[in-house]
């Protein structure tokens, strides 16, 4: 709730300064001077917060003066779109309309601000809970002006830098959702920078403690970094000022987020990855050749200095990623055996890099430029034309598609196309075209034939088979995973839906009319209890699909033990459409989020979930169900992610406070030498050191190898790490983790 006082002089100095800060970057872009649209936008937006406060205590139109700031600078936008951030909460917080806005500032900052303002519930608001409703209406602004979506980017990147000022559960929501939808949606997009902020701001309030620990080892091995860096750029640079090129090498330490995901997803300590350090090249290109020529003339050169690795080269300059990312990158190794990725650029590709679609737009040609980026802003907007009914299924398949690898296949006349990895011969022939996905049959990759489901491989050539008599069928949706493909069959199976239900209840309604002597609520409710359905909806849709004939219904409607079940004042009516008969009550209002978990709750009032399996130790928060039970996950539980980007008012904090009163069973794997005593030494570890009871134990050795799982009964985290220490004191052993089955 924002609080609402009188500005005292030196806060109404420091608004000024920091408007003046804004139009002191403006001033250095390379857009038309439009200084007094901006301070007009400004005026109005300060006059209509005037007095309000964020839960910070500062003047609430600091974060709107904020917001434009990082549109221009960071994203690249221009006067428009300072204004419309500038703007975007006042017609949600005030009494001023979007027609007071266009009146005001024209038809596009109204039209931004009113696609900001559908965005309904700002998200630290109590309102804000079913967020996939909100994410839903957010991605279809992308079909009305795409600046839309890049000014909530910049909103919630502020929101993110100020999210200490907001309580532990509203932090684990917000970042959640961030992390869900925000983050892939930047990187989309092109805006790598923001991308990989929001990725390390939602780690940091999800996993405080992790953050800190790998943010201050980097810190610790950061001048040694450096010390390399200088080493191994040193002869590069030499090559490159003999070459008479213009240019810059920057280092690129990775993130804290994109360090502890590479820990988790390969299973190694923060000193074994090895990449932390990467080198970037920046030259400016002559312009007797072209681009990527001298990308890879520089990569020549490199490579006549440091031994490059053959499997490690990425030419995202012939086939540039879906955002429009250009780059050459190549591995290489350095003169004391440490492998380096060094990134390629020009000018020009760096700028798409850094901000993405709004650099696109400045280096676009003409109306005919067809780039990647263009071909999947189309896709999007395909897609978003046929919205599900279902908001949080809509936004899993959106956001499913935002952040996957890309594979380049081509068209029988050697077009060049680029898919998401995991595309099968079905989504192709959708991204072709809606109604060639719909009647397609099968496809021929490199001239051989092969089914729809068919995952495509770089390099693939197909050729898409069809026939007007062919039409999707239910499997089909397992048969594809982008948004268009999956978008286009939901489509298509509601349409039929809703035609084989209307017919069903035609024939319904005409076989009651032939009984003449009952009631067709009568006849209903006795139809669907005799075949156990729950809706009217799903007898007419099985009626009219032809699952169920009604050859026999007056047999069921006139039989005699209906009357001795029912009278007619008390016989039960069926509810109307696909709503359940007796919804669930909602969960009591005004209890407290946050939760401790002890002995005696656990089991009993809070529920361990079986996804993730959460034991004492483990970061968790907690989620209320409908039906009032309260759920324990991981707070990095992938149901957990969901729950916390769509149910914000559902979710709370919560803390451990048990006694190692009652034991957990816990799945652990062991790698290692296959050597004679081995397993021996491990159990002796686990049942002598530790006195851990054993469940279940399951072992398999090959080409030397072992590797095992073991289910063990323990208290909480911090006997599973130590058991976890012990165990790695045994030199055979390579690897030993906790997985959950």
């Amino acid at each position: 709730m924002k609080k609402k006082s009188e500005f005292s002089p030196e806060e109404e100095q420091m608004i000024q300064e920091e408007f003046e800060r804004l139009l002191e970057v403006y001033a250095k872009t390379r857009f038309g001077r439009k200084e007094e649209l901006i301070r007009h936008a400004f005026a109005f937006a300060h006059k209509a917060h005037y007095g309000v406060r964020r839960l910070s205590g500062e003047p609430y139109i600091m974060h709107p003066l904020a917001v434009a700031r990082i549109c221009v600078s960071e994203i690249g936008l221009g006067s428009t779109s300072i204004c419309s951030a500038l703007l975007h909460d006042v017609v949600e917080d005030t009494e001023y309309t979007v027609e007071d806005i266009q009146n005001l500032f024209g038809d596009q900052i109204a039209l931004i601000v009113k696609g900001l303002t559908k965005i309904s519930g700002r998200m630290f608001s109590e309102q804000a809970s079913e967020q996939a409703e909100n994410f839903r209406k957010l991605l279809l602004t992308m079909s009305e002006d795409i600046r839309v979506v890049l000014v909530k980017l910049a909103d919630r990147l502020h929101n993110m830098r100020t999210l200490g000022s907001q309580p532990k559960d509203k932090q684990y929501k917000i970042a959640g959702e961030t992390q869900y939808i925000y983050a892939p949606l930047a990187h989309r997009l092109g805006l790598f920078p923001i991308k990989t902020e929001l990725e390390d701001l939602s780690f940091r309030y999800q996993h405080p403690e992790e953050y800190a620990s790998i943010q201050a080892k980097v810190e610790a091995i950061h001048d040694a970094q450096m010390k390399f860096f200088e080493e191994f750029s040193a002869p590069i640079r030499e090559k490159l000022q003999n070459m008479g090129y213009r240019f810059e090498i920057k280092a690129r330490i990775k993130s804290v987020y994109s360090i502890w995901n590479k820990m988790v997803t390969k299973q190694v300590p923060f000193e074994d990855v090895y990449d932390i350090l990467a080198v970037r090249i920046i030259f400016e290109p002559n312009e007797s050749l072209s681009e990527k020529d001298q990308c890879w003339m520089i990569y020549s050169a490199i490579t006549e200095i440091y031994r490059p690795h053959p499997a490690r080269i990425r030419d995202w300059i012939s086939t540039p990623k879906a955002n429009g990312y250009e780059a050459l990158h190549i591995t290489v190794m350095s003169a004391d055996g440490t492998w380096v990725e060094i990134q390629i650029r020009t000018k020009r590709m760096h700028e798409l890099a850094e901000r993405g679609l709004a650099a696109h737009w400045k280096y676009k040609t003409g109306d005919q430029d067809d780039s990647q980026i263009d071909r999947w802003l189309s896709n999007t907007k395909e897609a978003l034309a046929h919205p599900e009914k279902d908001a949080q299924e809509f936004v899993d398949i959106f956001r499913n598609n935002l952040f996957v690898k890309e594979v380049s296949v081509f068209t029988p006349s050697g077009e060049v196309k680029t898919m998401p990895q995991g595309a099968t011969a079905l989504d192709f022939a959708y991204m072709l075209h809606s109604n060639l996905g719909e009647h397609c049959t099968g496809a021929k990759v490199n001239h051989n034939l092969v089914p729809l489901s068919y995952q495509l491989n770089p390099g693939d050539q197909v050729e898409i088979m069809s026939s007007t008599s062919q039409h999707p069928e239910a499997q089909w949706l397992k048969w594809c995973v982008t948004a268009k493909a999956q978008s286009c069959l939901r489509l298509y199976f509601k349409r039929e839906e809703t035609r084989y239900t209307k017919h069903g209840e035609q024939l319904f309604e005409a076989a009651v009319d032939m009984l003449g002597d009952i009631d067709k609520n009568k006849a209903l409710h006795r139809m669907l209890n005799h075949y156990q359905l729950n809706t009217p909806n799903q007898l007419y849709r099985q009626i009219g699909q032809g699952n169920i004939q009604l050859d026999n219904m007056d047999q069921i409607v006139r039989r005699k033990w209906w009357k001795r079940m029912f009278t007619s004042d008390n016989e039960p009516q069926p509810s109307s459409g696909d709503q359940p008969a007796n919804p669930i009550v909602n969960p009591q209002k005004g209890q407290p989020h946050a939760i401790v978990l002890t002995d005696e709750n656990l089991g009993t009032k809070y529920h361990l979930s079986d996804c993730c399996h959460p034991i004492p130790g483990d970061e968790v928060l907690g989620y209320l169900a409908p039906d009032g039970t309260m759920h324990i996950h991981k707070i990095d539980c992938e149901e957990a992610q969901i729950l916390k980007s769509s149910y914000g008012k559902r979710i709370y904090s919560a803390t451990w406070n048990t006694n190692r009163v009652r034991s957990f069973l816990e799945t652990i794997e062991i790698r290692g030498i296959d050597k004679f005593g081995v397993l021996l030494q491990v159990l002796h570890t686990m049942t002598e050191k530790f006195r851990i009871n054993l469940h279940a134990i399951h072992i398999e050795s090959n080409d030397g190898i072992f590797q095992g799982q073991l289910q063990v009964y323990v208290y909480d985290c911090a006997e599973l790490d130590a058991l976890f220490k012990e165990i790695k004191k045994i030199k055979e052993i390579q690897t030993v983790r906790r997985i959950v089955k």
